[in-house]
């Protein structure tokens, strides 16, 4: 009689003639298809395991983690000063051949700021590093000092809510400007007798924008726009870039609204509820609380409208203005920008290009105001460390390692063959600076560049990423 509880073919990899032992397939632990246990603790085999493979192999795109993604772009990423120096030089580059006449004309403003003395200088790295941060003044100082503080996770956590209105609040006009462009690609990319309607209503919102009617503009979205859309996505199936934008669009329109002088307001005088914030905050009422927040933000300086030329010129460019040698050359910049940008770095970032005596210069570096020395963390002095990548007009490529403990500097710089030789002179001149701006100079060092120095390898901490929890959706 046939046994009805077992499959009647055999099923590879089984063994049915004996059923006292376990039915699961009879694999080895080298075999392809096992993955073993992550375990910190001990080396397992190598098998397939995804995150097991150096992330600088090939230029596959990883799916199975973002910070492997984020090391690999990293890696991948040509330097900011090489391409500041193709976009900028101007000596038979692409400057000055396959540009459009909107690009060429936005880069020639932006290196008309880049000409500067030395107190112009100080003024635009000044800017730059205010510019870094959105969050800077007497109030949000008081507010840092309050979260560190706090003991409840209820203070903690309103603090953050009104730093989120109010980062908001300050991207308004870009949010209002993605809102637009938005609705123009939707209308775009539908039949004209949906587009056109569409187009009516962003018309409409654009008026709003102009008057500064933000409660409006949010009405005319929530209670319009988006049913206009819904009944456009069941009628017609069109699950392609409309509806793609129409999400993206949801998004920018939480913050839109999140960011109202209202919302601020209120998660503002939330805040003053509390016991410990309430005699700092309590005096400030709601227009005073504007005019605050209104006079911390950045006003427009030589660093800020370099950045927004430069911005203006890669728009143009990417959206496919001039030829593809300019587009792939502002790509690999963008590209460059965003991976420093990246959440996943740990470490501030600024570009410094100029024209001093009539040489140009153009340079990034980048600043781990905590960083560890060779004592350990938390011991001795606050350790700051300074990487600079400097591309010298007819003279080449320096990489500058700097570390400051206290007053205590250690510099080590890496230049071009043709400066090697004048390492003594470059080494005694250094000291001098150091000295004479009552700085202690430990170790100054100038040798010949070999290859250009990474960012993994002046700042090891960019790894401690790999600590969080690693996803990819």
């Amino acid at each position: 009689m046939p046994e009805i509880m077992n499959v009647t073919n055999p099923v590879p990899g089984y063994d049915n003639t004996n059923t006292s032992v376990n039915r699961g397939p009879q694999v080895s632990p080298d075999s392809g298809p096992v993955q073993n246990i992550v375990d910190p603790n001990r080396v397992t085999g190598a098998d397939n395991r995804t995150e097991q493979k150096d992330a600088s192999q090939g230029g596959q795109i990883r799916y199975d983690s973002n910070f492997q993604t984020f090391v690999q772009q990293l890696r991948q990423s040509q330097e900011g000063t090489r391409i500041l120096a193709r976009l900028l030089a101007g000596e038979g580059t692409v400057v000055s051949s396959g540009m459009s006449e909107g690009i060429a004309e936005e880069m020639a403003m932006a290196m008309e700021m880049l000409k500067m003395d030395e107190g112009q200088l100080l003024q635009f790295l000044s800017a730059q590093l205010k510019a870094g941060t959105r969050f800077g003044g007497a109030l949000f100082a008081m507010l840092r000092s309050a979260y560190a503080r706090a003991e409840s996770a209820g203070v903690q956590g309103d603090i953050l809510s009104f730093l989120k209105s109010y980062s908001d609040f300050s991207s308004t006009a870009h949010l209002e400007g993605n809102l637009l462009r938005n609705l123009a690609g939707m209308a775009d990319a539908m039949p004209a007798s949906w587009g056109d309607k569409l187009r009516e209503l962003m018309a409409r919102l654009e008026n709003g924008i102009a008057a500064g009617d933000r409660q409006g503009n949010i009405s005319l979205l929530q209670q319009e726009v988006f049913p206009f859309m819904s009944s456009y996505v069941s009628q017609t199936h069109d699950l392609g870039t409309p509806r793609t934008l129409l999400s993206l669009m949801a998004l920018d329109l939480a913050r839109y609204e999140n960011g109202s002088e209202e919302k601020l307001s209120e998660t503002f005088h939330q805040l003053s509820g509390y016991g410990t914030l309430k005699g700092m905050l309590g005096g400030i009422d709601s227009k005073a609380l504007l005019q605050l927040l209104q006079s911390s933000q950045l006003k427009e300086s030589r660093a800020t409208q370099f950045a927004d030329h430069l911005a203006a010129a890669a728009a143009r460019a990417l959206r496919g203005e001039g030829s593809a040698e300019v587009q792939e050359t502002f790509r690999n910049l963008v590209s460059s920008m965003l991976v420093n940008e990246s959440v996943y770095m740990p470490i501030s970032h600024f570009m410094l290009p100029l024209e001093m005596d009539g040489r140009k210069l153009f340079s990034e570096f980048w600043v781990d105001a905590d960083a560890e020395d060779g004592k350990g963390r938390g011991q001795g002095d606050k350790c700051m460390k300074f990487l600079f990548k400097i591309d010298v007009q007819e003279v080449g490529l320096f990489d500058v390692i700097l570390t400051s403990r206290d007053k205590d500097v250690e510099v080590m710089v890496a230049c071009p063959e043709s400066a090697a030789s004048f390492s003594r002179e470059i080494e005694k001149t250094v000291s001098q600076i150091l000295t004479r701006n009552e700085l202690k100079p430990t170790g100054i060092s100038v040798r010949k560049m070999e290859r250009p120095v990474t960012l993994t390898e002046v700042f090891p901490k960019i790894f401690e990423g790999m600590n969080s929890v690693n996803v990819k959706v």
